[in-house]
């Protein structure tokens, strides 16, 4: 199954609400939630624990909860051209038509999509060096172990610190990393992140 790469909405004026959930419960909003945006309105980052299909579903649900709640902390209701959405979570060992379906969906619904395959942490890794060849989620901690020189933490408040000034390797190796996968396709592109779309897209936003 193959799946054309949405274009990422790169207007420098930010929305009034970015929601942010990911199917991490922990890593993922601790990264996220450390960019320094220079609005405190402008990002909403919700941590689900559920995956694929059922973080579509979820994300339906939290956009709702942020509309309802700007409305009572702003007395304007959001429209759905002032949000910009994004979901993000990984293969894992999940079914690849299950993985495919869960982007389908989620850009279906004009979600943006920030996937990993297999993990999150391939994107931590690409600020040290460029991967093209699968790796076990297992090796992905080692790797981390020595590249930090330090025991990883999923939940580490500081990794976006920690990496920040390598940022711009990530970016280069991570769409490296894509290009080379023509058409890309979710599921059978491993390792491949479409985080960095994420990451440039808030880029925009931070305080300088």
């Amino acid at each position: 199954m193959s799946i054309n790469r949405r274009r990422v909405n790169t207007r420098k004026t930010p929305p009034d609400l970015i929601l942010i959930v990911t199917e991490g419960e922990k890593t993922e909003p601790c990264y996220f939630k450390s960019f320094p945006l220079h609005t405190t309105k402008v990002a909403r980052i919700v941590g689900t624990g559920r995956n694929t299909l059922s973080l579509v579903a979820q994300t339906d649900k939290e956009l709702e909860i942020a509309k309802i709640d700007y409305l009572r902390d702003h007395g304007i209701r959001l429209r759905d051209k002032d949000v910009v959405v994004w979901c993000v979570f990984d293969k894992d060992s999940f079914p690849a038509e299950q993985f495919d379906n869960a982007v389908s969906s989620a850009r279906a619904k004009g979600y943006q999509v920030a996937y990993s395959n297999e993990a999150f942490e391939l994107w931590y890794l690409l600020h040290f060096h460029y991967y093209n060849t699968a790796l076990t989620r297992d090796r992905y901690i080692s790797l981390l172990h020595k590249a930090l020189e330090r025991r990883y933490q999923k939940n580490d408040p500081d990794m976006y610190r920690i990496l920040k000034h390598r940022q711009a390797d990530a970016i280069r190796n991570a769409t490296k990393l894509l290009a080379g996968y023509m058409p890309p396709n979710p599921s059978s592109d491993n390792p491949s992140t479409t985080v960095f779309e994420l990451v440039e897209y808030l880029n925009q936003f931070i305080n300088n």
